[in-house]
């Protein structure tokens, strides 16, 4: 069932690249974790690839926001002042919670912090995703789970 989507096809490899590109852009990992689990893939290592892979694209798109927003709005060849103010606004009020849900603002953050927070957040995501995926999967799925 799930062993359609692209991300899953590549195994282990395409999970890295789904998680990489997720944090950057919208791209749900969820399917590409569930499609793995379901084909027998160990928990800790789509655990350890999922983590691993989100944290290093939280930190692509903390350059991005940091200093890469320029680079983007040459290609735009408009800057975009507004979204720039409310990232910076929205910063400003929630803090580092904010990088829990998304770790692109363009904003100039402490990089210490922004790192705590977007390790953490990730790791607990990867936690929630895997663990309690492996823990729904066999119900919805019970014929399709294979067991190592």
């Amino acid at each position: 069932m799930l062993s359609n989507p692209f991300f899953v096809k590549l195994g282990l490899i395409g999970l890295f690249l789904n998680s990489l590109l997720s944090s950057v852009i919208p791209i749900p990992t969820e399917l590409t974790t569930s499609g793995l689990l379901l084909a027998g893939q160990s928990k800790t290592i789509v655990f350890t690839i999922l983590a691993i892979g989100s944290i290093i694209g939280g930190f692509i798109a903390y350059y991005i926001g940091y200093g890469g927003i320029r680079f983007l709005n040459r290609l735009r060849k408009r800057p975009n002042k507004k979204g720039e103010y409310r990232s910076a606004s929205l910063l400003k009020k929630y803090g580092w919670i904010i990088l829990f849900i998304s770790p692109w603002r363009p904003t100039k953050y402490n990089f210490r912090l922004f790192s705590i927070a977007i390790v953490s957040g990730k790791v607990v995501e990867g936690v929630a995703i895997v663990f309690s995926g492996s823990l729904i999967l066999p119900l919805i799925f019970p014929s399709s789970l294979h067991h190592p």
